[in-house]
């Protein structure tokens, strides 16, 4: 990798690729190399260079130059000619499948939000109904991926040419479900109910029947009960089977933010401290990890930034516990998460440009 390291975001335009411009904008070791932004833009755009950033994203008018820089119509000549080293996807699922494979082609580096490429099964990638145009290539670029939670996957990061970003609520699961399973307390047979509530922006910009105002305001409604495409990253992450977790999402009438509440019994008494001992032990050198000891997470302490905060409370016999965890579905649940993963394959500080 050049000491310079230019990167370019398709997909800008979204609440993600917002926050993703945003961050990028401000990262320190990327002061000198700002985004190229690349995506469809009609023919008058195109005429006068480009639709201006600010004019997408007012707010991230600085006194840094972004208001010089322009979306300007995508294509892989651009990026070659602009020394592209890493480029974001920030893409719908459907468009990363197609772009993804001639991106390594072409020997860039590829961070990618969507879900195209996290699950490595192929039941569970079925919910998505990927049709691959070339089969043997979508398994030759699949085999590449490396999920993008850099707690469980640090070293394969750091490496890795195609990173799968994760899902937002499959981080909140993920993340305090895994140190428990790994250390062999959880009683699976007994199952473990994941209960998780999502503020608005996570169903994305493009407004539907159940995202705009009047329907979600004063409401709070549960959705994808069996079905929803986040659950198969639980299964092959955590490493459980269907049987054995209950993931139910909800629609919370708030912008942004996720809580996810997890319930777990253990097949032995626990006591509080050898959980928080899990724990500790588990996330020792994860910057963007809080545990929390004498409270339980809220939304509000981690909104607007990359943190993943968990905490717990213990039955008195010490056979159950009712997990929390909170998060940013658009930082540590999506942009923020993805500019740690480039940390990590540059082999920068992982908190870089996050805290």
């Amino acid at each position: 990798m050049k000491d310079a390291v230019q990167t370019a975001v398709v997909g800008v335009t979204g609440y993600a690729g917002a926050e993703l411009a945003r961050l990028l904008l401000r990262h320190p070791r990327l002061k000198k190399s700002p985004p190229i932004f690349a995506g469809r833009i009609d023919e008058k755009d195109a005429a006068r260079g480009g639709v201006p950033l600010i004019e997408i994203h007012p707010h991230l008018a600085d006194n840094n130059g972004a208001g010089q820089l322009k979306l300007q119509p995508f294509s892989w000549e651009l990026l070659a000619e602009s020394g592209v080293d890493v480029l974001f996807l920030a893409t719908p699922h459907e468009q990363s499948r197609e772009w993804a494979p001639e991106a390594l082609k072409r020997g860039l580096r590829v961070i990618d939000l969507s879900g195209a490429w996290r699950l490595t099964d192929t039941a569970n990638r079925a919910v998505y109904a990927f049709k691959d145009a070339d089969a043997t290539v979508a398994e030759a670029t699949q085999a590449q991926a490396v999920y993008g939670l850099p707690e469980l996957h640090r070293a394969e990061i750091a490496g890795a040419k195609l990173v799968a970003n994760p899902g937002c609520y499959a981080t909140s699961v993920i993340l305090p479900l895994r140190p428990l399973v790994a250390a062999g307390v959880v009683d699976l047979g007994s199952g473990v109910i994941a209960d998780s509530k999502s503020g608005v922006s996570g169903a994305g910009k493009a407004p539907t029947a159940k995202t705009h105002y009047m329907y979600a305001a004063d409401n709070l409604s549960a959705y994808g009960v069996f079905s929803h495409r986040h659950t198969g990253e639980l299964l092959e992450q955590i490493g459980l089977d269907a049987n054995q977790i209950v993931f139910t999402p909800h629609l919370l009438p708030i912008p942004r933010g996720i809580l996810s509440t997890i319930y777990v019994r253990f097949d032995t008494p626990q006591t509080r401290e050898s959980v928080a001992q899990t724990y500790r032990h588990f996330f020792a050198g994860s910057p963007m990890v809080r545990l929390y000891d004498a409270t339980l997470p809220q939304i509000q302490y981690s909104v607007r930034t990359n943190y993943a905060d968990i905490g717990f409370q213990m039955s008195a016999d010490g056979r159950r516990a009712v997990i929390v965890s909170c998060l940013d579905n658009l930082l540590k649940g999506a942009s923020g998460q993805a500019v740690q993963n480039l940390n990590v394959m540059l082999g920068w500080g992982e908190a870089e440009g996050l805290e």
